[in-house]
């Protein structure tokens, strides 16, 4: 599972970003390693985003992280923090 948080006045950077991003999550719903992904929203504004969760399968928590090392978003400054953990699906 990875758990992003965007970092501030990163929205042109975000949607600047997102094709190249959107491009790398359907190459692992492709592979079906993809169980979900999704922009976490402001709470106070639910047009706002405020970062991105996405629970994928991974060989290891490396690999996870050396994908996410390489997220188009984190290349654009749009992610402040990537946190890794990894997660068990228990419903599907």
């Amino acid at each position: 599972m990875l758990l992003a948080t965007d970092g501030e006045d990163v929205h042109e950077a975000r949607m600047a970003a997102r094709p190249e991003h959107f491009k790398r999550l359907e190459t692992l719903k492709s592979e079906g390693r993809l169980l979900t992904a999704g922009p976490n929203l402001l709470p106070d504004n639910p047009e706002r985003v405020s970062g991105s969760l996405i629970v994928a399968q991974f060989e290891s928590l490396d690999a996870a992280q050396a994908w996410a090392e390489d997220d188009p978003y984190v290349h654009a400054g749009v992610y402040s923090e990537v946190l890794i953990k990894p997660f068990k699906a228990v419903f599907k």
